[in-house]
């Protein structure tokens, strides 16, 4: 999976190649993705944390947070973190009229794209409601989760 961020066993960073589990035959692994962001006091102590431990995250950021934080943004890149989309405003993208939809996944992709130079691949909808047909329309991957620690 190309958004795998960090890998850990027991409480340790580890490589993904040092591990297999043999009942089977498959590594452990384990993505760290984190929503919401880039913010002026936190991402730069989690940055600094990651950087630390030799750990790489995904970081899916709403658009209008990213005024003021362009530095966090260019260093999550520059890092080899990944970086996602998480709209611009933090909104319920299956509630929305489909060009207002789009228009969230769309604004938030420029704003990035302007300070990495790429455009964003992977999509965390807000509430993981997502409009199927956008994959399709705006070429992106929506990235869900399968435990959610409640921790909002």
């Amino acid at each position: 999976m190309l958004f795998l961020a960090g890998f850990w066993k027991n409480g340790e960073a580890w490589e993904a190649d040092a591990d297999v589990d043999a009942d089977i035959g498959e590594e452990k692994r384990i993505a760290i993705t984190f929503d919401d962001g880039p913010h002026r006091l936190y991402t730069p102590k989690l940055l600094d944390g990651l950087k630390e431990r030799g750990i790489h995250a995904t970081f899916f950021l709403v658009g209008e947070n990213i005024g003021n934080n362009e530095a966090l943004v260019k260093r999550m890149a520059e890092e080899g973190h990944l970086i996602g989309n998480h709209t611009y405003h933090h909104v319920e993208l299956t509630s929305l009229p489909e060009d207002k939809a789009r228009q969230e996944v769309e604004q938030t992709d420029q704003t990035i794209s302007k300070i990495t130079g790429e455009h964003v691949a992977y999509m965390r909808p807000p509430f993981g409601a997502w409009k199927k047909e956008m994959e399709t329309e705006l070429e992106v991957m929506p990235v869900l989760w399968t435990v959610d620690p409640l921790d909002w």
